[in-house]
């Protein structure tokens, strides 16, 4: 299969743009309503400790995916060069090196998170209570983190090569298989013997096995240029030079989300001190929030590999344009959800909390962020061109300093003078900020920079 025109060369940008653009929000949203559903099986088929079992295993989660999504934006800015500039064996190159990489980092941590999960989980803290349920689910979930890492980066380099359909069509596979083998393992259904709480991590390595057989035979049949042929495994191998360049574009994406994570942390630790009913108000705002900057964060990953494409094709003089349309974008999907979720807050607060006067503070905090959002897609977007040249430490730093000297100390002093409004005036305070010093770099620095490949 011979590399098509990229993406950012096609005649009408907005719409390739769109079209590559609705199967990623698909995902993203697929992606979240599938953890939900297989939480709410977990809290309504086996109980309150069983949710807290599950649960102990987030912060773990959360900084492995920091790990393998941070090498699956580097893989994805140099596919994304290698296949503008129409050279597959460089493409072939990199998924190869890449692979290598996340296969020996997902087995090692397989192996240790079986050995040392218990330590781990009394280091968290985890409940003595819970520690019998805790214990076996973490060490499933760790186990199967190649089959997670490997999902991850085939996923993210298909949508590095302008195929954001068949990483949906994936998703949509290991959702459905999870949903359904999870319940029936639960509680042993249809003569399937009863597993508990490991039930959970093995319907999800049941799901990510399926999908990567599926991947396989599916990408053979449609003779996609990321078939898992001879002449992509020749490439899974160590690339010193390879995987020093994909980890110089990754590591800065990985500290980002531990930051933001931390911060995250410190942010939720002011909203406890004004009571449960601001605590149960901040998880459904954010549970709204995050819809709403799925979109934002579609359009800036697809403007990221719609300017490396640029790049790797020669066309750096495209990279305005591309900044241009993400932005129009970003103004019209994100703009039209905040407006909406403006007009239909009451109801999207009473989809998570049954109380009034909960529901009733729940509004108050959307109206004070939500607008904000706008200048959080927008940051997003100017962060993503700059990575696709593999401009990564300065929109890093920026975005980290952003979070240590404006969020946290905002949103400290902000409470202290307007309670739990000021840390909601605080996100939105740090949102603009962010958008303004991203674009100021953008502008005045790196615009003016020479853009050239990487590989």
């Amino acid at each position: 299969m011979t590399p098509h025109l990229s993406l950012a060369m096609q005649p009408n940008l907005w719409k390739t743009f769109f079209v590559f653009l609705l199967p990623l929000i698909a995902t993203n949203i697929l992606q979240n309503l599938s953890g939900t559903i297989n939480t709410i099986f977990v809290g309504q088929m086996m109980g309150v400790e069983a949710i807290a079992a599950v649960s102990v295993f987030f912060p773990i989660l959360f900084f492995l995916l920091a790990f393998v999504i941070g090498i699956s934006a580097g893989t994805t800015v140099l596919v994304g060069q290698a296949w503008g500039a129409q050279n597959l064996e460089k493409v072939r190159a990199v998924v190869g090196s890449t692979l290598f990489m996340t296969l020996i980092g997902g087995s090692i941590i397989a192996i240790l998170g079986v050995i040392f999960a218990e330590p781990l989980l009394k280091l968290l803290g985890t409940d003595p209570k819970v520690m019998h349920l805790s214990l076996p689910y973490v060490q499933w979930m760790l186990s199967g983190s190649p089959l997670l890492f490997i999902y991850i980066i085939y996923t993210s380099v298909l949508r590095g090569v302008g195929d954001s359909v068949t990483p949906l069509l994936a998703l949509g596979l290991t959702s459905v298989i999870g949903l359904m083998v999870t319940p029936v393992l639960l509680k042993g259904y249809f003569g399937f013997p009863a597993m508990g709480i490991i039930a959970p991590a093995i319907a999800t390595m049941l799901g990510y096995s399926a999908v990567l057989i599926f991947l396989a035979l599916y990408l053979k049949h449609k003779q996609h240029a990321l078939q898992l042929d001879r002449r992509l495994l020749q490439h899974i191998r160590h690339d010193a030079r390879l995987s020093k360049l994909i980890l110089k574009l990754s590591i800065p994406t990985g500290i980002q989300m531990i930051t933001t994570s931390l911060a995250g942390l410190v942010i939720i630790a002011l909203v406890n001190r004004h009571g449960a009913h601001a605590t149960a108000a901040f998880g459904a705002v954010n549970q709204v929030l995050n819809y709403i900057q799925f979109p934002a964060m579609s359009i800036s990953i697809a403007a990221s590999i719609f300017a490396a494409q640029a790049i790797g094709a020669g066309k750096p003089d495209l990279l305005a344009k591309v900044t241009r349309t993400a932005l129009s974008m970003n103004l019209l999907f994100t703009g039209t959800l905040i407006t909406l979720a403006y007009l239909f807050s009451k109801y999207l607060m009473a989809l998570f909390i049954t109380d009034a006067s909960v529901i009733a503070l729940g509004q108050q905090l959307l109206f004070i962020v939500l607008w904000s959002l706008l200048f959080f897609g927008a940051s997003a977007i100017f962060a993503s061109i700059m990575r696709a040249s593999g401009t990564v430490t300065v929109p890093m730093l920026i975005n980290i300093l952003t979070i240590i000297l404006i969020e946290i100390p905002a949103a400290y002093w902000f409470s202290i003078r307007w309670g739990l409004n000021g840390i909601w005036i605080a996100y939105a305070l740090a949102f603009v900020c962010l958008c303004v010093f991203q674009a100021l770099y953008y502008q005045l620095v790196w615009k003016r920079k020479p853009i050239q490949r990487l590989i």
